[in-house]
């Protein structure tokens, strides 16, 4: 009993202590005037806004009867929630040296802290363009809400992994910093927000399925369209891929932490 009432004890803690860090981290990041906190998912909705106005606008060259603003909205923003925390992680630990030295205050916790503050901003994003388009009729509702609660969920689930990931290899090599930031590029138009894997080459298929995002993207979407498109999803891949990453996430941030405390 005093082994749990100490777990219970301690799980508050953290979780005060994160809640400090994100607001911290809102009030650094946005500050206390104008708009302030809104900015958080004004600013993935300004971008999402625009490339699906855009593909709306030049959908002709697309040749493809699905409709184009869910396709626009449910693939970029799977990106900018896994994309921008992993890029917020990477200099989490030297904005927050300082916060470091207090007992309670991990590496784990400023990670979490970043990681779920981009998480609801693109969630919110999601959530209002989704409700604005339905509204004036742009998008239909979804064909399966639940699958794409589930998708949603497992995507933020490789969003933590991935992001600790990140996080620990940036303090570990200046190199990371640069390769992450080139790797971005290159993943942006292969993680699926653009295309649905059924329009690829079959050789090419196997290939772009090797990338979790991708099944994510393609479950999110089989969600919202239902049978009208063919997905190619394998949910035990991208679960797979997320307790891997969470557990090679967890070992390098107890590993940079430990290196933190040993230096302090």
């Amino acid at each position: 009993m005093i082994k749990q009432g100490s777990f219970w004890r301690s799980l508050r803690i953290q979780l005060r202590v994160i809640y400090a860090l994100i607001m911290r981290e809102i009030i650094t990041r946005y500050g206390r005037h104008n708009i302030g906190f809104a900015w958080l998912f004004v600013e993935p909705m300004v971008f999402t806004l625009g490339i699906s106005v855009l593909w709306y606008a030049t959908k002709s060259v697309h040749g493809d009867n699905i409709s184009i603003v869910p396709f626009a909205i449910t693939g970029y923003s799977t990106i900018l929630c896994w994309r921008n925390a992993a890029n917020r992680t990477g200099n989490a630990v030297d904005a927050n040296t300082g916060l470091l030295y207090h007992r309670n205050v991990k590496v784990i916790d400023v990670y979490l802290a970043r990681i779920l503050l981009e998480v609801l901003g693109a969630t919110i994003s999601f959530l209002i363009l989704s409700l604005f388009f339905i509204s004036i009729d742009l998008m239909a509702l979804p064909a399966d809400f639940m699958l794409m609660v589930k998708a949603w969920i497992l995507l933020i689930w490789f969003t933590i992994g991935l992001s600790f990931v990140i996080g620990a290899l940036f303090e570990m090599s200046e190199v990371v910093d640069r390769l992450w930031h080139a790797l971005t590029y290159l993943l942006f138009p292969l993680s699926g927000a653009a295309f649905l894997v059924s329009w690829l080459p079959d050789n090419f298929k196997e290939i772009i399925l090797y990338l979790p995002m991708v099944h994510a993207t393609e479950m999110l979407r089989h969600g919202y369209y239902g049978d009208a498109i063919r997905t190619y999803e394998n949910v035990n891949y991208l679960i797979w891929v997320n307790m891997t990453l969470s557990f090679i996430g967890l070992m390098l941030v107890r590993y940079t932490n430990d290196n933190i405390e040993a230096s302090s």
